[in-house]
């Protein structure tokens, strides 16, 4: 699934950040600050870079599958998963409301075609995404396994048990994206609990390491994944450290923390959306 040019994909990214402020709002309730940072990467994945397949199938043989770990970002997943034809753009506005498909954070009871793990619980993402990695290399499938973190994320232990596991059993179909923002939900990642040389960590693991450094340009994220899957296939699991604004495109929202779980109100809805005109119609 092909967009023609890089300023569709652009429109495509504003479209989707409408999404993420429409739905937070309608309900005071939601995560908004990583959503608007992850845009420009949803927006590569699912538009530029994965060769997936709408008409959902659970096991992801042979395309191309993604793990979304740090699951409270689920308003820019799910409105790129609509907008890309997993289900209807219209059932956007029913996030978090009771018996939706579309909770806070995805869950798979419910049968959302493009879920394919429930994330409510940071720090998992990493071994579900291996498993079905290796799953991949013993069914001879020659397509990718992607997933997101986010950095506060990766003080959970867990997580450094699947990243040294990746490197010794050589899972080598596995590009794994680290948002890194610098922030979480209670201050910047360098107040809670530093995180150290990433970069250095993950070598020192047995990853292939990359970084994109302005993660909220389009261009540069789709190079860097492109780039990223060149180092498949190599004997070692492949990391890109993207570095994001957390609130892009949003002024008043973004490099700090405060908007990390809180849902703008009327004004600041209209506010918000005025810095991001409508480009494909809204919900």
């Amino acid at each position: 699934m092909k967009m023609a040019n890089i300023e569709e994909l652009k429109d495509f990214a504003t479209q989707v950040r409408r999404d993420i402020l429409r739905q937070v709002h309608k309900v005071n309730s939601g995560h908004p600050g990583g959503s608007l940072g992850c845009t420009e990467f949803f927006t590569a994945l699912y538009k530029e870079i994965m060769d997936h397949n709408p008409e959902f199938n659970m096991d992801g043989e042979n395309e191309d599958i993604f793990f979304l770990s740090n699951g409270h970002i689920s308003p820019v997943f799910y409105s790129v998963l609509a907008r890309t034809g997993y289900f209807p753009v219209e059932e956007l506005s029913t996030f978090r409301l009771i018996n939706s498909r579309l909770q806070g954070h995805p869950t798979t009871h419910e049968g959302l075609p493009g879920i394919r793990v429930a994330s409510g619980s940071l720090g998992q993402g990493m071994s579900v995404a291996l498993g079905a990695a290796q799953a991949k290399k013993l069914n001879g499938d020659s397509k990718l396994v992607y997933t997101l973190h986010g950095d506060g994320e990766l003080q959970e232990g867990q997580n450094w048990e699947a990243i040294m596991y990746a490197a010794g059993n050589n899972v080598d179909n596995i590009i794994s994206t680290i948002d890194l923002n610098g922030q979480q939900i209670d201050g910047s990642t360098e107040t809670v609990l530093p995180l150290g040389n990433l970069r250095a960590k993950f070598e020192a693991f047995g990853w292939e390491v990359m970084e994109v450094e302005e993660g909220n340009d389009l261009q540069k994220v789709i190079d860097g994944l492109k780039h990223a899957k060149t180092l498949t296939g190599k004997g070692k699991p492949v990391v890109i450290l993207l570095h994001t604004i957390m609130g892009h495109g949003v002024d008043f929202m973004m490099h700090t923390h405060a908007w990390h779980g809180k849902a703008p109100n009327d004004e600041q809805l209209e506010t918000a959306l005025s810095q991001n005109p409508e480009t494909l119609g809204d919900y």
